[in-house]
């Protein structure tokens, strides 16, 4: 029992409701001493001003008749005691006969006064705050000098205040358990609403972990606090993973079924180099061929794998201002010696300044692949025509052959891993070309269509996002 107690001290939420339940107590009793000193300061201030004015109101007496006037008004006080007004300790004393006159309501006890002649009272200066004899209550005494050696002391019994305060600290200290246990709660309760994303997530995490599966997905709510973007975060993290995952499965199920035809012809060209007796020009001939077919095989993994990661959004672009016209240019005359050998013309016409913000290296590949296709099938004395233009804030490159065409049911499918025409497999190829471009072009925001028809030849057109801020520079 100590273990599991020790073990749930140490969790978050039992940390969080610790601290909200002492944050919550401190501050309920910050706000008790707040209200407790200003209730007790307020008394005192309210009983001053009731001393401040009966002495005022017998200095006005000593001032307008002299001693006569104040005797009378001092020899007024059982009468007011009588009939029930404020009641005042008034004191005259003089420094040399001692006490003249002296007046205490007959319910309230005595003041100290040898300490009030001493001067050992809480206060400095014209107050004094003395305790009375005996008793607990607190007499708060104003000394005013009124002629040389002779001093008025006027003063009130703080009983009530202090009553009053003694029943507000009893009240605070009745309702202080109460406060715990409500604290304590709220930050049970609290926690236990807050942290509930967080448990989702450990529980989808334990069942991902225990399944091996990644279809779980965390519940989401509508709110908008950090921990449900968490839980968005986590559930876009999940699809992006999952989406990866199968994406690798159809790619090696596809390369696997691919593999065999090169494997199988290096296999071959090895056993047959091994079982028969041929010159060493024969031999190398042979692990020529079986460096040919690795490298396709090379080729073939590494394409599969950018096309993945350009599909699930994980590839790398390096984005940076890239010319169209130029980045065109050194594409076609890269193809430009294997056109002029199938007697292909290339032809390139460009629609002003365009500059896109795209990593130059996907998108010469891309260019490149299309480029291949359409001088691959089309016909000797064909032509392949390059445009570039800008339709609203893309880039627009429109790739036109004269080749064969494509078959109407092919059309879906040419975007597929591995897929190859009844046509296409008459030329050589991986058939991952346009799989590659598509996953190019959309991994920079873009898209890329396709019109054909069988004997009139094919045209690709690619759109990529425009860089309107290099655009307005060129125009400067």
């Amino acid at each position: 029992m100590l273990s599991g107690l020790r073990s749930s001290s140490r969790t978050i939420g039992f940390q969080l409701a610790f601290w909200y339940s002492a944050i919550f107590i401190a501050s309920s009793l910050i706000l008790f001493f707040v209200t407790f000193f200003s209730l007790k300061f307020s008394f005192r201030q309210n009983d001053r001003k009731l001393i401040q004015s009966e002495m005022e109101d017998y200095v006005a007496d000593f001032r307008m008749g002299g001693s006569s006037r104040l005797e009378r008004a001092l020899s007024e006080i059982k009468f007011k005691d009588s009939t029930g007004q404020d009641l005042f300790f008034v004191r005259l004393t003089d420094a040399k006969k001692g006490t003249v006159f002296l007046s205490i309501p007959g319910q309230w006890p005595a003041p100290d006064l040898k300490r009030l002649d001493a001067g050992q009272t809480e206060n400095k200066g014209p107050w004094s705050s003395i305790a009375s004899n005996g008793v607990k209550d607190t007499y708060e005494i104003l000394s005013k000098p009124i002629t040389p050696g002779l001093i008025l002391q006027v003063g009130k019994l703080t009983v009530n205040s202090q009553e009053l305060i003694a029943r507000f600290r009893a009240i605070f200290l009745k309702i202080l358990i109460p406060v715990f246990i409500t604290g304590f709660a709220g930050g049970m309760l609290l926690t236990f609403r807050a942290l509930r994303p967080i448990r989702y997530l450990i529980n989808a995490t334990r069942q991902i972990i225990g399944t091996g599966e990644i279809n779980a997905r965390v519940p989401v709510g509508d709110s908008k606090d950090e921990l449900q973007e968490l839980s968005r975060l986590f559930n876009t993290m999940l699809e992006k993973i999952e989406k990866l995952i199968k994406g690798m499965r159809e790619g090696l199920d596809n390369v696997a079924h691919d593999l065999r035809t090169p494997i199988t012809r290096i296999r071959g060209g090895a056993e047959m180099a091994l079982r028969s007796e041929a010159s060493p020009d024969a031999l190398k001939s042979a692990l020529a061929d079986c460096i040919e077919e690795a490298d396709r095989i090379l080729t073939m993994l590494n394409t599969v794998m950018d096309i993945s990661e350009a599909e699930t959004g994980a590839m790398l672009l390096n984005l940076q201002d890239v010319d169209l016209p130029a980045l065109i240019n050194e594409v076609t005359d890269l193809y430009s010696y294997v056109a002029e050998e199938k007697n292909v013309a290339i032809r390139a016409s460009f629609t002003g300044n365009m500059q896109v913000l795209a990593d130059k290296n996907r998108i010469q590949q891309a260019i490149a692949n299309l480029l291949d296709n359409a001088v691959k099938y089309t016909a000797s004395g064909g032509c392949v025509e390059i445009q570039t233009s800008r339709e609203n804030q893309n880039a627009i490159i429109r790739i036109t052959d004269t080749g064969a065409g494509i078959q109407p049911q092919d059309l879906p499918k040419i975007w597929d891993r591995l897929y190859r025409g009844d046509k296409s497999r008459s030329q050589r190829g991986l058939g991952l070309g346009l799989s590659l471009v598509k996953a190019i072009i959309l991994a920079h925001k873009g898209r890329v269509e396709v019109s054909s028809a069988p004997g009139e030849g094919s045209v690709f057109t690619v759109y990529i996002p425009a860089n309107p801020k290099a655009d307005n520079i060129s125009n400067l």
